[in-house]
């Protein structure tokens, strides 16, 4: 194992790296036939098509449902699907007042699902306006699969990525670590 700093983690430090930041990176798992190692994705991420169908679900209803979807891939990280505005259930979102910023895609503002039964504040999240580069995905939405009852990619249904920060999904066709884990500041 090597010690491994991010850049933006120094960035944000000014080149300085605060005690109990650095973090030992693991070795990577090596992919199967078919599988993807989270570790090959760039930095900074990049933006692709997804063959698959999209669908999220919650309470038994359909939220979004897409054969149009693209993926942002980042080193580290399983994929984050995002959905065009068209193929989202529109009376099942809200906006909020919530916000979060990417060093690569900007600023996100947060989406809370609405249903009959419930409400699930911030599950969703998308970009008006995104960095030069990630226009492809101007207003499309990501979900977090662990504020939903079902992300599916194709016929498999998706877990979420380690910890509640990226939202990420995890499909048998990746493999890690990943980052959001315990442990995993500073990969």
């Amino acid at each position: 194992m090597t010690k491994h700093v991010s850049s933006s983690d120094r960035a944000a430090t000014d080149g300085h790296v605060p005690a109990g930041l650095a973090s030992n990176r693991p070795d990577p798992v090596t992919p199967g036939p078919g599988q993807e190692s989270v570790w090959d994705y760039p930095r900074p991420p990049r933006v692709e098509p997804v063959p698959d169908r999209i669908r999220i679900l919650a309470d038994g209803l359909v939220i979004a449902d897409s054969t149009r979807a693209l993926r942002v891939l980042e080193t580290a990280g399983a994929p984050v699907y995002y959905v065009p505005p068209q193929d989202v259930h529109p009376d099942f979102l809200a906006p909020t007042s919530h916000r979060s910023f990417c060093e690569f895609k900007g600023e996100a503002g947060y989406w809370t699902i609405v249903l009959p039964s419930r409400a699930i504040p911030n599950a969703a999240w998308s970009y008006s306006e995104p960095s030069p580069g990630y226009e492809s995905i101007r207003d499309y939405v990501a979900f977090y699969a662990w504020a939903v009852d079902e992300a599916w990619v194709g016929d498999e249904r998706a877990t979420p990525q380690p910890g509640r920060f990226y939202g990420g999904w995890v499909t048998s066709r990746i493999v890690g670590p990943f980052k959001g884990g315990s442990g995993s500041l500073g990969w």
